[in-house]
């Protein structure tokens, strides 16, 4: 196998701190949350505005990268399943997708969104837009 490096753009700031207590979604009750990049990507976020969608993918520092079997949703009552099948942090390549909203944009490397259940410090990959017609962009 190959290694590949992938380059940390920024981070999350965010209340949340806890993997225990954080939402498992960011539909379930998931605060906002400013995402912190680096001035090297400024330019990067032209275009990017208040009330967009995006696609944020995150590097979930905190997880296992041992696991290919969890109970989803951390439910014991529910019989294991192959983390590929699942939402679970913990797997090979920890990469978080997360589908938020921009809800302000404080200064050019400052973006506040929501719902947002990544915690607080996690480095940030990279960030797309949500497409609803793939010849948009």
């Amino acid at each position: 196998m190959t290694d590949y490096t992938l380059i940390p753009i920024g981070y999350v700031q965010s209340t949340l701190t806890d993997p225990a207590s954080a939402p498992k979604q960011g539909r379930e009750g998931a605060p906002a949350a400013w995402l912190v990049f680096d001035p090297a990507v400024r330019d990067g976020l032209s275009g990017v505005q208040v009330g967009d969608e995006v696609l944020l993918i995150t590097w979930l520092d905190r997880s296992r990268r041992d696991v290919l079997r969890v109970h989803p949703r951390d439910d014991l009552t529910q019989p294991q399943r192959g983390v590929f099948s699942t939402r679970s942090a913990d797997r090979p390549n920890p990469l978080g997708l997360h589908r938020v909203r921009v809800i302000a944009r404080t200064d050019d490397v400052r973006l506040q969104v929501e719902p947002l259940e990544a915690l607080d410090r996690t480095p940030i990959l990279d960030l797309k837009p949500v497409l609803e017609d793939v010849r948009e962009a």
